[in-house]
């Protein structure tokens, strides 16, 4: 159970430690002193978001401890000591702290030890269920519905099984989808592959082949200018006679200086090599072939070339080479199936596991649904709803929680038929329905502890007592703490704090004794005009509290 709840420089509060016992406790106030932010302190530091404005103005920072007594809680003590956060001084004790920083940043404790905000909610969810103002909006929602009838009727483990059963079935599923998806991928550049080597392997360039070709082509396509040039030149040297005219005259001179002679010698030497040149360039004009049919075959022979160059967006020069490295790559893609199957035959048998634990939960389910409406139906009638009942409709969902969704139908008038229940019941008739089917959801409920927030809101009177009465019962094997606005309820806690502001306009709490109750209790009953009529009817229902057996 909660056992105690400590909180600094929360919203209006500069500092409350509130201790908590077992029953029912009810906290009381006028309206404005806040109650709420209790609750909401409460709920932060079992893990709900955190924002700036939560911190105390001018504070550095929020924080907010509760303590729990785990001890007999299979469930809570197992998570502990899985995640290494158990209390090794206290045995039984567990606590969880939350620290918000004034720039909205925040922290999380289970006995002293940082934990993640995820951890700490999965800890807090076995420990206490908190039910808000909106928690009849809330109950509309099917998800909502199908949870408070599992909370009633089925076996926690058996739906963590399901749980567990479809995630291992839905990631199969998208493991199979994503190789699939792969291997279609691979199937379809695969095929462009093919069609692109087509062309390449059609064209059946040779590794060195374009080079040739292309200065061939270069050659050829200016063969005739490339001729007249050469017979230019040869016809320049051929006619030259200066050099011989100046050998024969250097020669006669009868000196044998050394630079004359070797003089001599280089334009013997030239003329030698330009003879030589003489020959090369008439070997040269006889290979120059001008054929024109051979000429067109290469620019043929090079259009195509640069055609496919162009449409896979290489260079010529690049062509081979590309051809060769599409090779390798359709050689490297494999479109081997059999890991695809393997991976199916995984999902079916991920997917009979599911249906498997599925089953159970629905057998549990339907097995459940009659007593839960029935007994919801009869608390109805409890607390003033003559002749209304619950109906629960099944339908076919598969999800994490089994493999059906369900949505409670009401009647609060037999003349009619029923509908969904925030389309049939009033306001009122919602707030009691959902009083009834928490209360009757909460009675075989693993939970140790259940808050409500208002859950009398819109009754009085009678009503009000019928109320009280069923907390009250309720609290006989759940810890209950519940915020009230009616005298009625208040009177029948085993345990009353009441909620006020100090001369500071801080928020306070106190625990009330006896005397004290009598005096909260007229306030809730006259308002701020106290008499001693209103004492002693105060006084009447607290006597009557202990006295009185709900029927």
């Amino acid at each position: 159970m909660l056992k105690a709840l400590t909180v600094r420089d929360f919203a209006l509060v500069r500092s409350l430690d509130i201790g908590f016992g077992e029953g029912l406790t009810v906290i009381t106030g006028e309206s404005g002193t806040g109650k709420s932010i209790l609750l909401g302190a409460l709920s932060l530091v079992l893990g709900e978001r955190a924002t700036v404005d939560i911190v105390r103005p001018g504070a550095a920072r929020a924080d907010i401890s509760a303590e729990f007594d785990v001890s007999g809680l299979n469930a809570a003590a197992a998570f502990l000591d899985q995640q290494a956060l158990a209390d090794e001084d206290q045995a039984g004790r567990c606590l969880v702290r939350r620290v918000v920083n004034a720039d909205g940043r925040s922290r999380a404790f289970i006995n002293s030890t940082p934990v993640t905000l995820q951890v700490l909610r999965q800890l807090c969810e076995k420990l206490i269920d908190i039910h808000g103002q909106d928690e009849n909006q809330r109950l509309a929602q099917r998800d909502v519905q199908l949870g408070l009838l599992d909370d009633y009727g089925v076996d926690p483990q058996e739906l963590q099984f399901c749980r567990e059963a479809f995630r291992a079935w839905q990631k199969a599923c998208t493991q199979a989808a994503a190789l699939e998806a792969d291997l279609e991928s691979r199937s379809d550049r695969a095929s462009l592959l093919v069609y692109q080597l087509e062309e390449l392997e059609t064209l059946a360039l040779n590794e060195d082949e374009y080079p040739k070709i292309a200065s061939e082509h270069r050659r050829l396509s200016q063969a005739q200018d490339l001729r007249q040039t050469a017979a230019d030149s040869l016809s320049a040297l051929e006619e030259d006679e200066a050099s011989g005219r100046v050998i024969r005259a250097l020669a006669s001179m009868d000196d044998d200086h050394p630079r004359l002679q070797s003089a001599l010698d280089a334009l013997r030497a030239a003329g030698d090599l330009i003879a030589d040149a003489v020959r090369d360039l008439r070997a040269y004009d006889d290979a120059l072939d001008i054929n024109p049919e051979h000429l067109a075959t290469l620019d043929d022979r090079l259009n195509q070339i640069h055609e496919l160059a162009r449409k896979h967006r290489v260079t010529p020069q690049m062509l081979h080479e590309h051809q060769q490295s599409l090779r390798g790559e359709l050689d490297s893609l494999s479109t081997d199936s059999s890991t695809l199957q393997t991976l199916q035959e995984v999902v079916e048998r991920e997917h009979a596991a599911f249906l498997k634990h599925g089953k159970a939960l629905s057998r549990q389910r339907y097995r459940s649904a009659d007593e839960f409406a029935s007994a919801v139906s009869a608390c109805m009638n409890t607390l003033g709803i003559k002749d209304g009942a619950l109906t629960l409709e099944f339908s076919p969902s598969e999800s994490e929680r089994g493999l059906e969704s369900v949505e409670f139908h009401v009647q609060t008038n037999p003349k009619y038929p029923s509908g969904p229940l925030n389309k049939i019941a009033s306001g009122g008739e919602r707030a009691r329905i959902s009083l009834a089917i928490q209360v009757v959801a909460a009675e075989k409920s693993a939970l140790p502890c259940l808050v409500l927030d208002e859950a009398d809101v819109g009754v009085g009177g009678t009503t009000a007592d019928v109320v009280g009465r069923l907390l009250r019962a309720l609290a006989a094997h759940t810890q209950v703490i519940c915020v009230t606005h009616a005298p009625q309820v208040a009177a029948l806690g085993h345990h009353h704090l009441r909620v006020h502001k100090d001369r500071e306009q801080d928020t306070q709490i106190d625990a009330l004794a006896d005397d004290s109750r009598v005096e909260e209790l007229a306030r809730m009953l006259a308002g701020a005009d106290i008499t001693d009529k209103s004492r002693d009817y105060a006084a009447t229902l607290l006597r009557e509290a202990d006295n009185r057996a709900l029927h």
